[in-house]
């Protein structure tokens, strides 16, 4: 079933989804599983796995000399989602990013997801590798997750890249795409950047997940911007809650984010690092009530492996 048909049956009941990272490379299922596992009874109607684009890594060789060499770290999005599907019996929404794809390449993912059944993708861009310093898109692949956005919703209708296709099968994939209540960090204002999120949608996408934020009315300012200009699907709050000392310097860098005075404060006069872990905790449960309590159609957890953290949230707000 398609993300959205999940809002539209739920009436006004706030539904809770998860997000998963493939193991790095080498890891088993058992990763993921020992994740869920202890997730499933909040019955989560779908689980969103994340996907990782190739990076670069310099390996000394005899002679002194450096060799650099492509890596792909966690692999396996597809295959983790059909895993998914199979034990648990709940929807996967695998990630689709532009970084590391040709345009056949997304073609052939995507007549993989169909013949799976697996119906719902997150068209994303995707980061730029450590190395570049900024997003280089592959060669005949696509730059903006506009053209990706575009590019399924292409063979929703019918429409492949060979042109001698006639009759194609028509896809049904839900599309979602994110979002950001702070900005995205490339965009010179907020203005522009919703109305590149207009054009996505107005391209095909059918909903919206923000980036993580922890000042709530941030979201709902979001939410109303987007409303004025003319965006209707739904949008969903992404949360994780701050669980250790470093991440109030690490988020706000990483993801170009403000953290609230009183959530810095509360973690710094924290007397240990469980203290710590809990002053993060409490939190983002009081973020989730409140997103809650306002009708938002389902709270999105960035788990990040972190099964007992996500799970003691959930039983506070579920």
């Amino acid at each position: 079933m398609k993300v959205t048909d999940y809002f539209d049956k739920a009436t006004g009941q706030t539904l809770i989804s998860f997000e998963v990272l493939p193991p790095p490379k080498g890891g088993g299922m058992q990763a993921i599983f020992s994740v869920l596992d202890p997730l499933m009874e909040f019955k989560p109607p779908f689980i969103d796995v994340t996907y990782h684009r190739e990076d670069f890594v310099y390996v000394e060789r005899p002679g002194g000399y450096f060799e650099k060499i492509s890596i792909r770290k966690r692999p396996g999005t597809v295959g983790i989602c059909a895993a998914i599907v199979h034990r648990y019996g709940v929807d996967a929404v695998p990630h689709l990013i532009c970084g590391g794809f040709t345009k056949e390449d997304t073609e052939n993912a995507l007549i993989d997801l169909n013949f799976l059944n697996i119906n719902n993708v997150l068209a994303l861009r995707g980061d730029a590798r450590k190395f570049d310093g900024r997003f280089v898109p592959e060669e005949q692949g696509h730059a903006y997750a506009l053209d990706l956005v575009k590019q399924i919703a292409d063979m929703n209708a019918g429409r492949y890249l060979d042109e001698n296709i006639e009759n194609g099968e028509r896809t049904d994939f839900c599309i979602g795409i994110a979002g950001y209540p702070e900005k995205h960090f490339e965009a010179p204002n907020m203005e522009l950047d919703l109305e590149h999120t207009k054009a996505k949608v107005d391209a095909g996408a059918n909903y919206i997940v923000t980036q993580m934020f922890f000042d709530n009315q941030k979201y709902f300012e979001y939410v109303q911007r987007c409303r004025d200009i003319g965006i209707q699907v739904p949008i969903v709050p992404g949360l994780k809650p701050i669980t250790k000392e470093g991440q109030l310097n690490a988020i706000p860098r990483n993801f170009f984010i403000d953290l609230p005075h009183e959530l810095v404060s509360s973690v710094q006069q924290a007397k240990n690092a469980e203290a710590k872990r809990q002053a993060g905790i409490e939190w983002c449960i009081a973020q989730s009530k409140e997103l809650k309590a306002a009708g938002v159609p389902c709270l999105h957890y960035y788990t990040m492996g972190d099964a007992k953290t996500t799970r003691q949230i959930a039983e506070a707000v579920f």
